[in-house]
């Protein structure tokens, strides 16, 4: 199904009225549908007004508990589908201040302790250099200051020992000139001491061998609750359980062409002289 950005996050409400209006033909009260549901009655009810968005498989159970028609059911799914994808335009972010996007982003890794992120293209800002940092930010005007100094503030996560990250590079996210050799040579050395803590798993997929699947994009994995999937204008954000068990299929299957620990150690340190041997000047 394609998704029309104007209409993600405004579709909640008309699912809610729409669920609401269907339990209201089909002669039921709130507390008799979340008994055919096996859905608490507040639950119902704060989906009903807005307050709560259901998942796909909430909406499902409830359009079967009333009856609703196929065709009907097909639209309300759709609906539903939408409801449960959030759109956020970098343009719109860029104008609102970069730093406030890094606040977000820090505040979703307080409430978080399990992340996965898939990095194909670049390397993420959690394992970034100051410089690689700066660089990434370049191409878009105005002062960054703060969103440089919020992203290497976030950094401190990746040494709280609750939480659990696993971060998957691609040899092009790792070998892409961003910045001159010698500043990615270090880029690559940060990456290396990262793979070290013990909270943190850190593998390379190198471009050799036969791998029948082709990356997309970016994505990152919170929790198996939420995923964020990153494109050049904005970023899809997916909270319905399907949409997630997908991107956690996608994640595994990239673990399995990875190189890990020492191995991965490894490669690294042969990309990083690689850096290391481009002229100064280049």
């Amino acid at each position: 199904m394609a998704l029309d950005p104007q209409e993600l996050g405004q579709s909640n409400s008309d699912l809610a009225a729409i669920l609401q209006e269907l339990r209201k033909r089909a002669g039921l009260s709130g507390v008799q549908l979340a008994r055919r549901v096996n859905i608490s009655q507040s639950k119902i009810s704060k989906i009903e007004t807005g307050k709560v968005t259901p998942s796909l498989v909430d909406v499902e159970l409830i359009l079967r508990a009333l009856g609703t028609p196929p065709d009907l059911m097909a639209h309300v799914t759709a609906l539903a589908r939408i409801a449960n994808t959030e759109w956020q335009d970098a343009r719109a972010l860029r104008r609102k201040g970069l730093d406030k996007k890094q606040v977000e982003l820090a505040t979703l890794e307080q409430n978080s302790t399990e992340f996965r992120y898939f990095l194909p293209t670049m390397i993420t800002g959690l394992l970034a250099t100051p410089d690689y940092i700066r660089a990434s930010l370049a191409p878009f005007p105005g002062d960054h200051s703060k969103a440089i100094a919020k992203k290497l503030e976030r950094q401190a996560v990746l040494y709280d020992s609750t939480k659990r990250f696993s971060f998957i590079l691609t040899e092009q996210a790792c070998l892409w000139p961003l910045l001159p050799g010698q500043a990615m040579a270090m880029q690559l050395d940060r990456l290396i001491s990262v793979s070290r803590l013990p909270n943190v798993r850190l593998g390379v997929i190198p471009m050799a061998g036969h791998m029948p699947w082709a990356p997309l994009n970016v994505f990152t994995i919170y929790n198996a609750s939420l995923a964020t999937v990153e494109v050049s204008t904005g970023a899809l954000i997916f909270r319905d359980p399907r949409d997630i068990e997908e991107y956690l299929s996608e994640f595994r299957t990239f673990e399995g062409y990875s190189l890990w620990h020492d191995a991965a150690r490894r490669k690294l340190s042969e990309w990083a002289d690689r850096h290391r041997a481009i002229p100064r000047d280049l």
